[in-house]
C-alpha cells in the first residue's frame, strides 16, 4: 500500500510520467498526490512548508476556471495546490434502505470525477505537486478546514447547485465570509 493510501476501498493510485502520480486515493481522508519533480507536495527541498493554495472542484465549469487559476497562482508562488472534492447523500436517502455498498459507490464515483477534473484541467502531467483529496461532507466545511493553513482559497462562483442564475453561489458566499486567509472566486467564461 503506497503512503496515500490508508485502508481497502480507497481507488488506486499509480506512478505517471515524471514520477507524478496518477489517479485519486481515497474517499474520506486519504489524499492521492502528484509532483512534477517526484518530491513531496508541502515541503520544500530543504524540508520546510511551501506556500499551499486550496481550491474546491466539483466539476462544474466554474469550478474548472478555478482550478486553473489556482495551479497557477501556485506556480507564480511557488508553492503546492490542494485540491478538494466533496460528496454525500441527499438526506432523503436516509429514510429508505441503501446496501452498505452505496456509500463506497458514491465516494469512487466522486473519486473519478476529480480523476477526470484535474486530468482535464491540468493534463496528464501537470507542471506543479498537488494533493487531491475526496472528503464526505458539507463543501465549504471542508474548504473552511483547509483555510486554516492555506496561503490562498480558490473558489468557482457557482457549482453544481440548482439555482444557476444567482451570482454566487452558497459554497463560495461561505467561505469568503469565513476564511482566515485571502479567497479568490473565479467565474468561467460565458458563451
Amino acid at each position: 500500500m503506497g503512503p496515500s493510501q490508508r485502508g481497502p476501498g480507497h481507488g488506486e493510485v499509480g506512478s505517471g510520467p515524471g514520477g507524478g502520480l496518477t489517479g485519486v486515493a481515497g474517499h474520506r481522508d486519504a489524499p492521492s498526490t502528484g509532483t512534477a519533480s517526484g518530491g513531496v507536495p508541502g515541503t520544500t527541498a530543504a524540508g520546510e512548508p511551501t506556500p499551499v493554495v486550496v481550491v474546491g472542484v466539483d466539476g462544474s465549469p466554474d469550478s474548472s476556471a478555478a482550478l486553473e487559476w489556482a495551479a497557477s497562482e501556485a506556480r507564480l508562488r511557488g508553492g503546492d495546490l490542494r485540491i478538494i472534492h466533496t460528496w454525500n447523500v441527499p438526506a432523503l436517502s436516509y429514510g429508505t434502505y441503501l446496501p452498505a455498498t452505496a456509500f463506497d459507490d458514491v465516494a469512487r464515483a466522486a473519486e473519478h470525477s476529480l480523476a477526470a477534473q484535474i486530468t482535464e484541467v491540468l493534463g496528464d502531467n501537470p507542471a506543479i505537486g498537488y494533493v487531491a483529496e475526496v472528503c464526505e461532507g458539507p463543501p465549504a466545511q471542508a474548504l473552511l478546514a483547509a483555510a486554516e493553513t492555506a496561503l490562498l482559497v480558490v473558489v468557482g462562483s457557482r457549482g453544481r447547485g440548482g439555482f444557476t442564475g444567482l451570482l454566487l453561489g452558497s459554497v463560495s458566499a461561505q467561505v469568503a465570509h469565513h476564511a482566515r486567509c485571502p479567497v479568490l472566486i473565479v467565474r468561467a467564461p460565458r458563451a
